[in-house]
């Protein structure tokens, strides 16, 4: 009960604001190292217009059947956008979950938002909404990636070889789960963000 959910020593998770974040996260999508980190999806760069309607779809889909919580996360000394962290349910009746997690600016990555929004979302999804599990896909180049989630907890559960096709090579997709009751004993293990690559 003494835990704020949503802010930590440097970040929040904030809803989004559209004027705000649609320029900036276009700025984001311009970097082709920053969209092939978050996995397989064609990467392109978008416009604030089209980021403002994707914005709109999220909001809407969020509103229409609670099953999808999008967070922007911000600094908190200037409530500048940092990055995003978003869970979705895709089974109430199982309890579970999958989670995507990006900081956009490379100056920004290596800061421990990613640990702290991380911590922040994994605490709403297990305590608050009572998840049983919550999954990640992340490709096996994303080392950083890779390393943050298995800090927190996350064991690598399956590996989709040669998922995933960039600049002319395959390479694997990594599938982790963390299960609440891990999740539960790692979080009393203590925390440290100073080691942060993501």
């Amino acid at each position: 009960m003494n835990h704020n959910l949503f802010e930590d020593e440097l970040i929040c998770l904030a809803n989004i604001e559209p004027n705000i974040d649609a320029e900036v996260e276009s700025k984001w999508s311009h970097d082709s190292e920053y969209l092939r980190m978050l996995g397989a999806e064609l990467s392109r760069p978008l416009s604030a217009a089209q980021l403002k309607k994707r914005y709109e779809s999220i909001e809407k889909k969020a509103e229409e059947n609670a099953r999808l919580f999008y967070y922007t996360i911000r600094k908190r000394e200037d409530n500048r956008p940092v990055g995003f962290i978003r869970i979705e349910l895709w089974d109430w009746n199982q309890r579970a979950a999958s989670l995507q997690l990006g900081i956009g600016d490379a100056a920004d990555r290596g800061q421990g938002y990613g640990t702290q929004a991380l911590r922040l979302m994994l605490r709403f999804a297990f305590d608050e909404l009572n998840m049983r599990r919550i999954s990640v896909r992340v490709p096996a180049y994303n080392t950083a990636a890779l390393h943050l989630f298995e800090k927190a907890g996350f064991i690598v559960e399956v590996r989709r070889r040669q998922m995933i096709q960039r600049d002319g090579q395959r390479w694997d997709e990594i599938c982790l789960g963390l299960l609440q009751e891990e999740w539960k004993g790692h979080e009393k293990g203590g925390r440290n963000d100073s080691d942060e690559t993501f």
